[in-house]
């Protein structure tokens, strides 16, 4: 049977020595956030995660979840239990407004949980995830009456939100959705239309469910500027905050999917369903953004939770299973064959998924607070800086860490052999489960484009040009340090062939924009490898620091090994991506369309 360990230790040193989160005691939330609620925190959120959550990821994805005739829907067995158990822990609410109900604690420990919990069972996760970002739109977006009637209890866990926008017709192009809104004579709409693939959408586990629905009014432009925002409940609310009539929408159908069997992912049929405008008509994607860059950061940790319990899996695997013998000679004389573990290509296996984790462990940590400072900082100048890392760190958090944590996790499989391809062991649903998280919330290929197009020439490209400012500063810091040369030796190589990318698409883009489209996803992979460069270099340099006045200690040597490993065997990528992405365009699109 799969395990799972939450890495307690390495949030913790990420939290406390890499980005030293008690220099944040100024914003609001932080200060309340101390060493010993932070460490309360994190082992409160391991154990549930641990002995809740893991417990019932297999039995859950084999279970699966049941349509009913009648339209609603039952979640696998426990779900409802350890849904409670989240609830009632006040987990949902750890980062939301204290006038909510919520703890009003760091985005950063939120996402430190999230890591957690979609480690442990990512399916069970999203419905705690999209709830979470569905209070995220109407705080900001939404109409006081509609933040007093429904946030209080979404914060609680009373009550689980949606966000409602593929249709059949239209995925990433939202300008083509039908659904329709029909204004009502007291202010409400009437909704009508069909959405697929909408997560968390019918359930058991909580009494209404809150869906927040893209539609176009009757009359309205055509395109994406005449989509609107509604918040639609399940069931209506009574102005005394008591549950009324069951509204008009229903699932239709359960999808058949590869993975996350334990989310109920439906087809949601809303038939004249009431719903109130959020935010302002016609400009939806406003308010559905908001809810969207929380889901597609959620879904980059999702990346990363799998990658994590598929290398813990891997390992334990690799310890016990006897093949072969050492190509230096018996490891295990007294064994029939030694463990896989001594075999180097084991092993290249193994540190290539750990590597990345720990890297994009602190990627997400250290985005996590730039997201904190955004929302939280009364300094003009770091809230922009803050906002700008955001825009620019969210596609390629997206794409790099779930494309990458699928990879880790075919690459734990493979660890195994054939057992890896036997359900019981578990690693087949780590591949299977990870797949998704690089389709939903704009598929990769449209992360690519979105940070290509549109990020980096945001604002004069002031994001990037701060980013280079920023690795470039360290490197020359601490370049000269004997002991960090193995560490910003590679990082500077890399960033260098990052800013040759930059320069190449600056310069032959614009004329012809096959050039940037081709290169898209090259570039987001490369902006990934030296992001987690900088991010090792950075948890070098602590580590050293560490041992150089205390001594050293398995975990900062094996840390340093480790970042070793990423800089010698893994950043060189970066010189294929550079040369692909200079290559252009020309042999991408020579064929004509029937070649294919």
């Amino acid at each position: 049977m799969p395990i799972y360990k939450a890495p307690v230790e390495d949030m913790s040193f990420l939290l406390n020595d890499v980005f030293q989160i008690d220099r944040y005691d100024n914003l609001p939330g932080f200060s309340d956030a101390s060493a010993d609620v932070r460490e309360a925190i994190l082992s409160e959120a391991a154990k549930l995660a641990e002995e809740v959550l893991q417990p019932l990821n297999r039995a859950g994805d084999i279970e699966g979840c049941t349509r009913h005739d009648d339209g609603s829907v039952a979640t696998p067995k426990g779900f409802k239990e350890a849904f409670r158990q989240v609830a009632e822990g006040g987990w949902l609410g750890l980062s939301s407004p204290t006038e909510y109900g919520g703890q009003g604690l760091p985005v950063t420990l939120m996402q430190a949980v999230t890591e957690f919990q979609s480690a442990a069972n990512m399916a069970f996760s999203m419905y705690g995830g999209l709830t979470m970002g569905a209070t995220a739109a109407l705080i900001v977006h939404g109409k006081p009456d509609q933040k007093k009637m429904f946030v209080p209890k979404m914060v609680a866990g009373e009550w689980t939100g949606t966000m409602n926008l593929t249709e059949p017709q239209c995925g990433t192009d939202l300008g083509l959705l039908r659904t329709k809104a029909t204004k009502q004579a007291d202010g409400s709409y009437k909704i009508s239309g069909t959405k697929i693939f909408i997560s968390s959408g019918e359930h058991d586990l909580t009494d209404n469910i809150i869906h927040l629905v893209l539609a176009r009014i009757e009359g309205a432009p055509s395109g994406i500027k005449g989509v609107s925002l509604f918040v639609v409940p399940k069931v209506l609310v009574n102005a005394d905050g008591s549950l009324g009539e069951r509204n008009g929408v229903t699932c239709g159908s359960i999808e058949h999917k590869m993975g996350i069997h334990g989310n109920s992912t439906c087809v949601m049929n809303f038939d004249n369903a009431t719903g109130w405008l959020i935010g302002e008509e016609n400009r939806g994607m406003q308010g559905m953004f908001v809810m969207m860059n929380e889901a597609r950061l959620g879904v980059a940790v999702q990346g990363l939770g799998q990658s994590e319990v598929a290398y813990q899996n891997a390992v334990a695997y690799a310890r016990d299973r006897l093949q072969g013998r050492s190509l230096t000679g018996p490891k295990a004389p007294d064994k029939p064959a030694d463990p896989i573990i001594v075999h180097p290509d084991i092993r290249r296996t193994l540190l290539t998924i750990r590597a990345f984790n720990e890297a994009a462990r602190a990627m997400v940590i250290w985005t996590a607070l730039k997201s904190d400072v955004a929302h939280r900082s009364s300094d003009p100048k770091d809230r922009e800086a803050a906002d700008d890392h955001m825009g620019l760190m969210t596609p390629v958090m997206k794409g790099f860490l779930t494309d990458t944590g699928f990879a880790n996790a075919v690459q734990a499989q493979q660890v195994y052999g054939g057992h890896g391809y036997i359900a019981e062991q578990g690693m087949e649903q780590f591949v299977r489960d990870s797949r998704i998280a690089m389709i939903y919330e704009g598929a990769n290929g449209i992360q690519a484009l979105d940070l290509v197009g549109r990020k980096l020439p945001r604002d004069g490209g002031r994001a990037v040009m701060s980013f280079f400012s920023e690795v470039m500063a360290f490197a020359k810091d601490h370049g000269a340090e004997e002991a960090m040369k193995p560490y910003v030796g590679p990082l500077s190589t890399a960033l260098g062939h990052l800013q040759q990318a930059t320069t190449w698409l600056m310069q032959n883009a614009l004329a012809k924009p096959d050039n940037a489209g081709a290169a898209a996803t090259d570039y987001l992979h490369l902006f990934g490898f030296v992001t987690l460069g900088y991010m090792w270099a950075r948890m070098a340099k602590v580590a050293l620091d560490k041992i150089a006045g205390n001594g050293a200690t398995p975990y900062l040597t094996t840390k340093l090994v480790t970042g070793r490993f990423f800089m010698e065997r893994m950043l060189p990528e970066t010189h294929v991506r550079l040369a692909r992405i200079q290559s252009g365009c020309a042999t991408t699109m020579e064929l004509a369309a029937e070649a294919f």
